[in-house]
């Protein structure tokens, strides 16, 4: 029967589009096969290279081997930065038949050497260790602990042009004499190389070397990142290889880390367990909890839980200045500080209002006797009322309109928040910020003035690690000011032996504005959980992850994901005892 040869094949040709109609008729005409239609216009094989269609090819094959290597020795060649078709051909081979090949290859060995002694030659130091290699190899065979086999390495180096492929081939020959591995060209048989190296299993070249098990367990260019140190905590285990991953986050460039997830996917349990680890080893703790999601924790190791509200006894005052130890610049950054934290209350302010409020604050700040000298600023700090006063005594439109914006947190329902003196200050080793019963609209500004008031703390403390986690991040990401604030908080962190983990389950924000991007490219430990197809494809080209890391992260349970440390990452799956689970839970 012809390929359209009943009425209901005929109908569906019918709709074929107009190019598949074309291409149908013609092999119902019988006057053009399949593989014309595949096959490359024209194939020219020449000397040292084979030409299909526009692109260029050239084979190359291994022949000499070093005679020492480590695991993964293949890598540098795996990874470099140009496409290259590699194939492995492994054949096993009879022990029997090896054995009395060595037996033979020994034997003329030690004459050699016999013969070389006898008549007063030194002996060939390259025969002598050829020897004792097939004697160790000869003893490994008769015990079955090894097994020989037949090994192939050819490496195709596709380019667009001919001086491309010569430059590249000269750069792979440099990478692979590096490793001590000579490698030839398939002079006048590269048409057989470009089969080689196809994914059909034509091993066409037939250049092999002989091989032990060991020596062949070396060449496969797969291995794991390994995370275990002498020193830091467990996170828990590496999916790749069984091992424990135990990492000390202050031996990086910096100690900042930031956790990506989906909700339920095992975020809080993570970083409450880190916390609990840390503290273990003499570290501060400080949590800026946006659901009261640590308060367990917190009240189980006897730490400190502040609950920030507007009827809470607890109170911070944006405006405070660091009299002890006061930067040159103090003051100024801290107007600029404020700007930002104006900003955030106030939302989008024009050129004018902007100009405006710079200047209300310098004069909130001279009205109590506070100016660049740093004498002044043990004087006491103005409070928010203080600012709103002086915009009110400026009597214009725009003071007005920003006086207004003001009124809620001076005189109205959030006046508990900002408009009070400090009276807080940070004492136990873990101190938990929690911000649950604000409005939704208030909890970026508390985050804001906690961080604030957390950064002057930290910079005029003891020089001691400190690690400041802040839950939901996305509240001050999707804010420019506080976003950029919280950016180059971890920019500066590393300064003042701080490492700043950001949390987020809103990823698809986060990573959709520049600070969100900027905080992940400042920190060096990336964990990410299992995430939504919403957010896996953003993740995917953010991270430069394979398809199966992304398909790991789809299908990854409760507490699994992958693990960023520096250039090494791996799956891991978070563990914990039993005693901690009722610590936390």
């Amino acid at each position: 029967m012809g390929l359209f040869g009943n009425k209901k094949k005929q109908d569906k040709k019918a709709t074929m589009p107009k190019e598949a109609k074309n291409v149908a008729d013609i092999l119902a005409k019988g006057t053009v096969e399949v593989l014309d239609i595949i096959a490359p216009s024209y194939v020219e094989v020449d000397f040292n290279h084979i030409k299909i269609d526009s692109k260029y090819y050239r084979t190359l094959y291994v022949v000499g081997y070093p005679r020492y290597v480590s695991a993964n020795w293949l890598y540098s060649l795996i990874t470099y930065d140009h496409p290259l078709n590699i194939s492995m051909f492994i054949y096993p081979s009879e022990s029997k038949a090896i054995l009395n090949e060595l037996k033979r290859k020994i034997a003329e060995m030690q004459a050699t050497i016999e013969g070389d002694i006898k008549s007063g030659k030194v002996v060939d130091p390259t025969v002598q260790v050829a020897l004792d290699d097939a004697l160790a190899l000869q003893a490994e065979l008769a015990k079955g602990a090894e097994r020989f086999f037949q090994f192939g390495l050819y490496i195709t180096i596709p380019a667009d042009t001919k001086e491309e492929l010569d430059s590249v081939t000269k750069e792979i020959d440099s990478t692979l004499s590096s490793l001590l591995i000579i490698a030839k060209q398939a002079t006048l048989e590269q048409e057989e190389g470009f089969k080689s190296t196809l994914p059909m299993f034509y091993d066409k070249l037939g250049v092999w070397r002989n091989m032990d098990t060991t020596s062949l367990a070396m060449t496969f260019p797969f291995s794991t990142a390994s995370l275990t140190r002498n020193e830091g905590i467990l996170y828990g285990i590496n999916q790749h290889d069984g091992s424990l991953i135990i990492f000390d986050r202050f031996t990086l460039e910096n100690a900042n880390s930031v956790i990506l997830g989906k909700s339920g996917g095992g975020k809080s349990f993570l970083v409450k367990l880190e916390a609990a680890r840390l503290l273990m080893l003499g570290v501060d703790v400080i949590i800026v909890d946006p659901e009261n999601e640590y308060k367990t924790l917190c009240n189980n190791i006897d730490g400190e839980f502040v609950e920030f509200s507007t009827k809470s006894k607890y109170k911070l005052n944006p405006f405070d200045l660091n009299a002890e130890s006061p930067e040159p610049d103090e003051l100024s950054n801290k107007i600029l500080d404020l700007h930002s934290l104006m900003k955030v209350i106030m939302g989008d302010i024009s050129p004018s209002q902007d100009a405006l409020l710079d200047r209300a604050l310098v004069l909130t700040y001279r009205a109590k006797g506070i100016t660049q000298d740093p004498e002044t600023f043990k004087f006491e700090p103005p409070l928010l009322e203080d600012l709103y006063k002086i915009l009110i005594g400026m009597e214009s439109a725009d003071a007005r309109d920003l006086a207004d914006r003001l009124e809620k947190y001076v005189q109205g329902s959030a006046a508990g928040i900002l408009n009070s003196k400090s009276n807080f200050d940070i004492k136990n080793r873990m101190t938990v910020f929690g911000i649950r019963d604000l409005e939704e609209d208030l909890r970026p500004v508390a985050m804001y003035i906690v961080l604030d008031y957390i950064w002057h703390r930290v910079r005029r403390g003891d020089p001691r690690k400190r690690v400041l986690v802040v839950d939901e991040a996305w509240y001050l990401i999707k804010n420019k000011d506080s976003g950029t604030y919280l950016h180059n908080f971890a920019k500066r962190a590393r300064k003042y032996k701080l490492g700043m983990t950001t949390i987020t389950q809103d990823v698809e924000d986060f990573l959709a504005t520049d600070e969100g991007r900027a905080i992940i490219t400042n920190s060096s430990l990336q964990i990410i959980l299992k995430q939504s197809t919403a957010a896996v494809d953003k993740i995917t080209k953010t991270f430069y992850l394979t398809g199966g890391e992304k398909h790991f992260l789809l299908s990854a349970g409760v507490g699994e994901g992958l693990f960023f440390a520096g250039q090494s990452h791996v799956g891991f799956q978070v563990i914990a005892s039993e005693s901690e689970k009722s610590l936390i839970e």
